[in-house]
């Protein structure tokens, strides 16, 4: 029979120096070498094998072992070089499985800091998992070395911890000193021991011995910062061979700094890494350094502009003369980890990488980022940052680490905070403060958690970084805003005209922020402007056009302190300075004026300049991209362009598109022509569903809510289906009256989407075009077109479509009900076919047969 459990270091009179080892204790020694660490970790397993206790030693340094199976413990091996994340549950798997009372010794923690590049990390590691082996009842011992570590891993050691003993080696003898010894005697802490022959342990209590012993202790200082933390050492270094470079004298190691600094820097993606390795140079990473919140990468987000205006620098060097300067701040993913540490977030965060329980707790998650504390080092450096700013607005953009590389463009799941910054100084700090936790928050949304189980990634580890960036515009007013904003893709998905070449990339051109050009404005328009032929309109004429200019604006408000959206004409009546003979244009003179951007596009080089970017920035990504960018319109007439972000478009290639043309000898069920966004394809879709407009139409705001969650149902049970769905109004809207406001996840098994243009008749597809609602479908593949009811070429056999039989009520029981409003039919497989042909802005579906 196993004896019963009794705490012990094995050295009985340590027992008593320490008030006794209790259930629950982790005992850190601070050590000078190793030896003494080992010195103190073989009695304590010999005492484990004496009474049968179960020992696991976490062997993970590159010191040599501490123990080996001899000994009688149980060796793991977890893997710091896998990276935090992994590490931390690669340790926690096995002191589950492992259950109370057991024994555990850890190798040096000082290696977990060599190996992340971060004290911090270290302390968030002790501060997950010190606890938990608390709650089991178990007895750890843990090595750290003294006065390797910056303070703020100290203090989150000593502050958990049960036990902190600082070890001496002085005269070929041991001594120890309790820090801490938590609920025990303070006793305990005010002496020194001698550790003597026989294991006998002796309190040092002449003045000579003890200020010999911590003389020679290796006593860092009375400086706050007398240690360097890993990124301040390199860095340091790295600003040296820098400075040599400058001066005329190149170290052959600069290239390895290089390589060593921007892994450190940015997130690990290998496409990606091939354009750093192009573009960047040390000065560019030492620039970055200077300006960044903590440490940790700095994001997809953050990195996608550096490596823009890097491109344009080296292959454009004539467009960077019209590029706005940037003085961004980084906040580091590293500031991100120890807040959901020390906020009590991780382990909530860590179950979303279950496709079982991603979804779990997030209303709790959610409070605790909104209460969450910074660290007090996090907040010293966001007040010193909001004294640059002085009182101009900022933007608090996310910059995850998966953001806007190549494959997941994560558009617009991530929220971005704007700070108008007006106020008292404790009120703009904590304006700044709440924009991070809400950031933050954003990355636990449900929407965000949907699209990473999409797209496979719940188990990759997402970390996010924080781009701040200074708004772009002019001061002066009341309503602060560029002139202009908008997005740029370098091929154009929608070539509304035979003239248009989608390789020539399009822009999507606002007035004031760019908010409306990114997400979807259901009161207006926006100005869409193919960069081959700029003077073409999907509209034909000036009523039309006229009847499709933007109206609203959006600014931030300086004396509301908050975002805002007004009719145009009012919010710059009061700006000289805005340009409104370059923006507006009247049918004419007396009549009304009309945003345009007319002039804009045909009296300046600006829409030659945006060609080039884009031209360049596919170049260098060898990919498609996308640009979010600002304008504004010097006082001589000249122009600053502000490149705001840039990354890779996840669209199907247009090399090679060839017309599709349907055979002519069969009735067609659906004919559009007008609005196709998509490369050209052919599509056997197998199920179909119709959602009836004029049933539709009729329904109150409860019952088309109800509608649009038995779209999304549907959905959800054709995941192996070829789907093909049309729908009256807008797909995405936000308003119930003006189409179905489903979101992403509701319609992400569609293969092709069909817009019905019939709720309203001043409504128009395009103006979707560089949303982020569009960019979900673009990055699914998703064959997006319109249906013009009335229009010449455009036509939907509706007696034949509603004459084949509708499953609804067989795939979903309960909706029968709603059968009038939601036809489903399934279709024998190849009986169907959709023609899409993007260059003549066609789409025809042909039906052969159909399933009883």
């Amino acid at each position: 029979m196993r004896p019963s459990f009794v705490p012990t270091t094995g050295l009985p009179e340590l027992d008593a120096v320490l008030r006794g080892v209790q259930r629950g204790d982790n005992l850190v020694w601070q050590i000078q070498s190793l030896d003494e660490y080992r010195a103190l970790v073989r009695p304590y397993a010999e005492a484990a094998r004496l009474q049968q206790r179960r020992l696991i030693y976490f062997r993970f340094a590159e010191h040599p072992p501490l123990l080996t199976v001899a000994d009688g413990a149980e060796i793991e091996r977890p893997r710091p070089a896998d990276g935090f994340d992994a590490f931390v549950d690669q340790v926690h798997s096995v002191i589950e499985a492992a259950g109370r009372e057991t024994l555990y010794v850890f190798d040096c923690l000082s290696d977990l800091a060599d190996v992340w590049k971060s004290d911090r990390m270290l302390g968030n590691f002790f501060l997950l998992t010190c606890p938990r082996l608390l709650d089991l009842e178990t007895v750890t011992y843990f090595g750290v070395y003294r006065n390797r570590h910056a303070q703020s891993a100290i203090a989150v050691i000593t502050e958990t911890t049960q036990f902190l003993i600082d070890l001496f080696h002085c005269r070929e003898r041991f001594y120890l000193r309790p820090i801490k010894v938590q609920h025990r005697s303070s006793a305990a802490m005010d002496l020194i021991h001698a550790w003597d022959a026989g294991d006998h342990f002796r309190p040092v209590r002449d003045s000579g011995t003890v200020a010999e012993i911590l003389s020679n202790s290796q006593w860092p200082g009375l400086e706050d910062n007398h240690i360097a933390s890993h990124w301040e050492k390199e860095f340091a270094e790295a600003r040296l061979v820098a400075a040599a470079h400058s001066a005329g004298f190149p170290d052959p190691a600069e290239e390895d700094w290089f390589l060593r600094l921007s892994r450190m820097i940015f997130p690990g993606d290998s496409s990606m890494a091939l354009l750093i390795d192009e573009y960047l140079t040390l000065d560019d990473l030492l620039t970055v350094r200077r300006r960044m919140i903590g440490n940790g990468t700095i994001g997809g987000k953050a990195l996608g502009m550096l490596l823009a205006r890097a491109i344009l620098r080296r292959d454009a060097s004539t467009l960077t003369a019209e590029l706005e300067a940037h003085d961004s701040f980084y906040v580091g993913t590293e500031v991100f980890d120890t807040f959901l540490v020390h906020n009590g977030l991780w382990w909530i965060r860590r179950r979303q990488s279950d496709s079982a329980t991603f979804l779990a707790d997030l209303d709790t998650a959610h409070a605790r980022i909104m209460a969450g504390k910074f660290s007090r080092s996090t907040l010293r450096q966001f007040e010193a940052m909001l004294d640059y700013f002085g009182e101009w607005p900022f933007i608090v953009r996310s910059s995850s680490r998966l953001e806007d590389c190549y494959g997941n463009a994560f558009a617009g799941q991530y929220d971005s905070v704007f700070c108008p910054n007006r106020g008292p100084w404790e009120s703009r700090l904590a304006d700044l403060l709440h924009a991070v936790r809400q950031v933050y928050a954003s990355t636990l949304s449900e929407a965000a958690l949907r699209y990473r189980e999409r797209r496979g990634l719940l188990g990759e580890n997402e970390q996010m970084a924080l781009l701040i960036m200074r708004v772009s515009g002019t001061a002066g007013g009341r309503y602060f805003h560029p002139h202009a904003a908008g997005v740029g893709l370098s091929i154009n998905p929608y070539p509304w005209n035979p003239r248009i070449d989608m390789k020539a990339g399009v822009i999507r051109l606002v007035a004031g922020l760019g908010t409306r050009a990114v997400d979807r404005a259901d009161d207006d328009y926006t100005r869409l402007v193919a960069l081959n032929a700029p003077e073409l309109r999907p509209e034909t004429n000036f009523g039309a056009i006229a009847r499709h200019a933007q109206r609203r604006m959006d600014a931030l408000d300086l004396e509301e302190n908050r975002l805002v959206s007004g009719l145009f004409a009012e919010m710059v009546r009061d700006q000289p300075d805005f340009p409104l003979a370059l923006f507006t244009t009247r049918e004419e003179p007396g009549k009304p004026a009309f945003l345009t951007f007319d002039q804009l596009i045909e009296a300046t080089p600006f829409i030659d300049d945006m060609r080039k970017m884009l031209h360049h920035l596919h170049a260098a990504y060898q990919h498609p991209v996308e640009i979010e960018f600002a304008l504004n319109i010097l006082p001589d007439g000249a122009y600053r362009i502000n490149l705001l972000q840039c990354r890779p478009l996840q669209v199907r290639s247009v090399e090679g598109v060839v017309s599709v043309a349907p055979p002519t000898d069969v009735p067609h069920l659906i004919d559009t022509r007008g609005a196709v966004i998509g490369p050209s394809r052919v599509i056997n879709p197998d199920r179909l569903v119709y959602v009836v407009p004029t049933v539709y139409g009729q329904l109150n705001q409860e019952d088309r809510l109800a509608v649009t969650r038995i779209i999304g149902r549907i959905n959800q049970a054709s995941r192996d289906r070829t789907l093909l769905m049309l729908g009256p109004g807008r797909w995405g809207t936000r308003d119930l009256w003006l189409g179905l406001p489903v979101n992403f996840g509701e319609i992400n098994h569609v293969a092709a989407l069909c817009e019905i243009v019939g709720m309203h008749e001043s409504l128009i597809p395009d103006v979707s075009l560089g949303t982020h609602f569009l960019n979900e479908l673009i990055e699914a593949d998703m064959l997006y077109f319109a249906l013009f009811p009335g229009r010449p070429d455009n036509a939907i056999d509706e007696a034949a479509l509603l004459g084949l039989p509708n499953r609804l009520g067989e795939i979903l029981p309960d909706a029968q009900r709603w059968a009038d409003a939601v036809f489903v039919s399934d279709i024998d497989p190849g009986s169907m076919t959709l023609y899409a042909d993007a260059e003549r802005q066609q789409v025809a579906v042909i039906l052969d047969g159909c399933s009883d």
